[in-house]
């Protein structure tokens, strides 16, 4: 795949993270559907964005505040590590799964942390689900326009039904125009792992963290 094409579409599942993950705290209905949560969550948070200069401005603090006490309630983030370090995470310690997590998060929105600049010019559509209404696993397909005259990207998400009142449905993946973002990172971190191992992985992950929020810092002076 030509490296510019990748680097949006990794850009563009980042920023679809970056936007679900920063949803309101309320906890949503156990029995809403995965659709209308989507759609939910994305209207508000859009409308959230747009109204916080410090996020539309990169402010990488606020946006991992945010990330750090929202997350959790929407996205299942353990799942989708594991299914991103692949094999590799049956052999992680305790310790190091926190680790590959937390290094994971940050490699997200360090990187792709530019792209909430763009939501002004954002809005979603839902398109009609396949599946019955006893599914616990589903996939919501979306689609995000941007400015007049600009392609749409179909944006998707795979969601899981989790157990106990209140819990409802989570995110564990997202695909951008035909590419999982589990996929896309699996490929890589099963390279470093067979290479170095776990820590290796880990190293790589933590470096990688370092010089992005050095060119984000770079940018932002310019």
């Amino acid at each position: 795949m030509h490296r510019r094409v990748f680097h949006r579409l990794l850009t563009a599942c980042a920023a679809g993270l970056i936007v679900m993950t920063l949803a309101p705290s309320a906890a949503w209905a156990a029995d809403e559907a995965a659709d209308a949560m989507i759609l939910k969550l994305s209207t508000d948070v859009l409308n959230s964005i747009k109204a916080d200069a410090t996020i539309k401005n990169g402010d990488i603090n606020r946006i991992i505040t945010l990330v750090d006490t929202m997350i959790m309630p929407n996205v299942n983030f353990q799942r989708m590590t594991a299914a991103s370090v692949g094999p590799g995470w049956r052999q992680a310690t305790p310790e190091q799964r926190k680790r590959l997590q937390d290094e994971y998060k940050i490699l997200l929105v360090r990187t792709y942390a530019g792209a909430l600049q763009q939501v002004d010019d954002m809005s979603v559509s839902i398109k009609p689900m396949r599946a019955a209404p006893e599914d616990k696993d589903v996939v919501v397909r979306s689609e995000v326009r941007g400015k007049a005259g600009t392609e749409p990207v179909q944006l998707d998400y795979r969601m899981e039904k989790t157990p106990g009142q209140g819990r409802g449905w989570r995110i564990y993946d997202l695909n951008v125009m035909g590419v999982w973002l589990v996929q896309t990172y699996r490929s890589q971190f099963a390279q470093e792992v067979n290479a170095k191992g776990i820590d290796g992985l880990i190293s790589s992950l933590v470096e990688r963290n370092k010089t992005n929020a050095g060119a984000n810092a770079a940018a932002k002076k310019g």
